[in-house]
């Protein structure tokens, strides 16, 4: 085998994966599709800032730059990810993208969209389920001569303005968004259910000291639901004044605009869905790792189908928090722990084979 594992992703949950390979001292690689180890952070949206302070937002090892209570920027965790990276020399193949990976009888074989061929005895997925924006189609969608996009492709406010917008979704970047263009557009927030809102501070500390403290952020306290909206007082003000307003899920898409569930039919100049990410690691499809709806057959981040294959930093893996910079580092540290035990297997049962038998194993 070329190495102990294959870490597929480097972004936050490939890195903090890395940290502990190296502290394992396990032969790695980190493959990362772009051009730099900072995930997909650099799509994100201009104005993003995190919902969870610089305290709570440090992968392990290297805490976050500036006051531990500040709310990083987009830029400032692209900054952070790539010195992360470089701190730790961590070995991230970049321009590397899987197409493929094979259980073989002695491990793993990675294919890569160049063509490469990698081995290894472990492999983790740890691309997460942000480059995949979950679109719905609504009734009437394929007739709307309107703008429609998802929350992955929005960048800034200035080219709605003066528009009517639609925002579909109430969680964090569906509340965020529909704010900033409310300075700038008349905009609705359309949900299915009332919004689900959380204040960002309770008696001065931010809400993640309470879900710390509580041990909640360690759980799946938020069960089947979706992330709630945190509310700061920003936010609260602009939905207190109606900018944007709220309002259910229009009925149907309509040639230039939606019907609402009054039967009013309204011109709309654009529809942005912050309807989520859905996680679609297609490199796996060969594997048998998914069920038929494409969910990870996974527990605390092992694969329950393939033995060796693991996963870093997809949705409810372990808890609430693992697809956040903040739940990275204790999901990679639970992952590794069991890799480093699982690779110690192996190896020592190829040293009780046979000579012919360990070479037959390891082509």
């Amino acid at each position: 085998m070329d190495y102990d594992t294959l870490v597929i992703g480097g972004g936050q949950s490939g890195l903090a994966t890395g940290y502990y390979l190296q502290r394992a001292g396990l032969r790695f690689r980190i493959l990362e599709a772009g051009d730099e180890p900072v995930g997909a952070w650099p799509g994100y949206r201009d104005s993003l800032v995190l919902n969870s302070p610089a305290r709570y937002s440090a992968l392990p090892g290297l805490a976050f730059p500036g006051h531990p209570d500040h709310y990083p920027t987009r830029d400032e965790v692209v900054d952070y990810l790539r010195g992360y990276a470089a701190h730790f020399r961590l070995p991230v193949l970049t321009r590397t993208r899987v197409q493929a990976v094979e259980h073989t009888g002695g491990g793993f074989l990675v294919t890569t969209a160049e063509g490469g061929h990698l081995t290894a005895s472990t492999v983790v997925a740890a691309t997460g389920f942000f480059g995949h924006p979950a679109m719905p189609t609504l009734p009437g969608q394929d007739r709307f001569g309107g703008r429609l996009l998802h929350l992955a492709d929005y960048r800034r406010p200035e080219p709605f303005r003066g528009q009517r917008v639609v925002v579909v979704g109430g969680g964090n970047g569906g509340v965020q968004v529909a704010v900033e263009l409310a300075a700038v557009a008349e905009v609705t927030l359309a949900t299915r259910r009332p919004i689900r809102r959380l204040p960002q501070r309770i008696l001065g500390r931010d809400i993640h000291f309470w879900l710390r403290w509580l041990g909640l952020d360690q759980t799946q306290w938020l069960g089947k639901r979706g992330v709630p909206a945190f509310i700061n007082p920003t936010y609260e003000a602009a939905l207190l004044a109606g900018r944007p307003d709220q309002r259910s899920l229009f009925r149907h898409f309509a040639e230039h605009g939606v019907v609402w569930s009054d039967g009013t039919v309204e011109p709309v100049d654009s529809v942005i869905f912050a309807t989520g990410y859905r996680p679609q690691p297609t490199y796996l499809d060969g594997l048998g790792a998914l069920d038929a709806g494409g969910q990870l057959l996974q527990r605390g981040g092992r694969s329950t189908m393939v033995e060796g294959l693991y996963y870093v930093g997809f949705p409810k893996q372990r808890t609430a928090a693992s697809t956040t910079l903040r739940g990275a580092g204790a999901d990679a540290q639970i992952v590794v722990s069991h890799l480093q035990r699982y690779c110690r297997t192996i190896a020592d049962s190829r040293r009780l084979l046979p000579l012919g038998d360990a070479a037959a194993g390891l082509r």
